[in-house]
């Protein structure tokens, strides 16, 4: 285990993972997942009952598939990234609060990053995890 790096818990304290959190690390990546732990079982919960569904660390937090397709994420960043249809993306953006999901410098339709502050109350978390979830249903089930 000496090939890890340091877990720096200050700075999960200022992201507001520190108490709830989960952390776990790998030793080929050297990298750490963080993520809420409580956020991820509030998706959980209202994923209950669906078909197929699927638990996966990645994107640096866990993220919940449905049909082998990511539906939402409880980010290691904070709040959630959700996957939603690619032509909704830039109309969602201007009208909830939400950003494009930026990777290695590009902006990417269809991934969206919703802070924790619009995830806070079941009814903001729900509308996220409902739009996630419709997405990833409409797309060919994975093999």
């Amino acid at each position: 285990m000496d090939d890890l790096e340091p877990v720096d818990f200050e700075r999960l304290s200022r992201m507001g993972l520190a108490a709830e959190s989960t952390l776990s690390c790998s030793r080929r990546t050297i990298a750490c997942v963080a993520y809420d732990k409580e956020l991820a079982n509030r998706i959980r919960e209202l994923l209950g009952g669906e078909a197929d569904l699927a638990e996966m660390k990645m994107f640096g937090g866990l993220a919940f598939l449905i049909g082998g397709h990511m539906a939402v994420a409880a980010s290691g960043q904070g709040g959630v990234m959700v996957r939603v249809d690619p032509a909704e993306s830039e109309t969602l953006v201007a009208t909830r609060n939400a950003q494009l999901m930026e990777m290695r410098g590009r902006r990417m339709k269809g991934w969206l990053r919703v802070d924790p502050d619009d995830v806070r109350t079941e009814a903001q978390l729900a509308k996220w995890v409902g739009l996630g979830a419709t997405y990833a249903r409409s797309l060919p089930q994975k093999r």
